[in-house]
């Protein structure tokens, strides 16, 4: 099986097809995998197969190794768009980050000023309040919602908590009265024997209710671009994605389409 692990607390930067270049950060362990979802099409593989018992980084080393990273790139004179929190599985499982949130905060001013941070996230955890007023301080909380069923999410994104549903992630959503980018990923194909396809009208129609509903300032459209642990998954082409993104610009609301 083909999977991307990120072995390093700060790596990069990397172009990025959505954010530009990014400088990456890992906040969970550095040879395995710890997600709330198990999506099928991640790049980190499925959550049985990288399971670790390896500690995760300690806050006060991931700060030491961000800044360490940020003044050799300044020094380079290395051009950077974005620090991005992601790596392997949600960042916002880590017990503080709300501290680490805070630290690169604090870096980014005094190294990078102009340069922005993101988070990518499933939002299961905005029900912590320290989460949630964590990714109110980032420049980009981009988070995911990649259905508008809970059928549709349990067999694409798979949560962990039986109790996830789309009613109360849309609820969390609305909370950032629109400050917020929406990520929603589409695919095609077949999983475990159930046909998967997540450009209906059907879910389409009811997507975009919901879109219209939180009003995020930005939506990012795209599919998967690298192998997948589910097999039978298919990229949607370029065409289609851009007539959903015609949808969303028709709300008033900006969309970033990687196909």
């Amino acid at each position: 099986m083909s999977t991307i692990l990120f072995h390093e607390i700060v790596y990069g930067p990397v172009h990025s097809r959505r954010m530009g270049i990014s400088l990456g950060i890992n906040l969970l362990p550095n040879d395995g995998k710890l997600c709330s979802f198990d999506c099928i099409y991640c790049e980190c593989g499925f959550n049985k197969d990288f399971k670790t018992n390896t500690r995760l980084p300690e806050r006060e080393h991931i700060k030491a190794e961000l800044e360490e990273k940020l003044q050799l790139l300044r020094k380079e004179n290395i051009k950077l768009d974005v620090i991005t929190f992601a790596g392997n599985g949600e960042p916002t499982l880590h017990p503080k980050f709300s501290e680490i949130i805070d630290d690169t905060l604090f870096l980014r001013n005094l190294y990078y000023p102009t340069v922005k941070i993101s988070v990518l996230s499933n939002g299961v955890h905005l029900s912590k309040i320290k989460v949630f007023e964590a990714l109110k301080k980032v420049d980009e909380p981009i988070l995911k919602l990649d259905s508008a069923f809970d059928e549709t999410v349990r067999i694409i994104n798979r949560p962990n908590s039986p109790t996830y549903s789309v009613a109360k992630q849309v609820e969390h959503y609305k909370k950032f009265e629109g400050d917020f980018i929406l990520q929603t990923m589409f695919i095609r194909g077949e999983f475990e024997g159930k046909q998967i396809d997540n450009t209906t009208k059907k879910e389409i129609t009811a997507w975009l209710e919901l879109v219209k509903e939180m009003n995020p300032r930005e939506v990012m459209i795209y599919t998967i671009d690298r192998q997948t642990p589910a097999k039978k998954l298919k990229k949607v082409p370029l065409e289609d994605l851009k007539n959903i993104a015609e949808k969303v610009k028709q709300l008033g609301i900006k969309t970033n389409i990687a196909g």
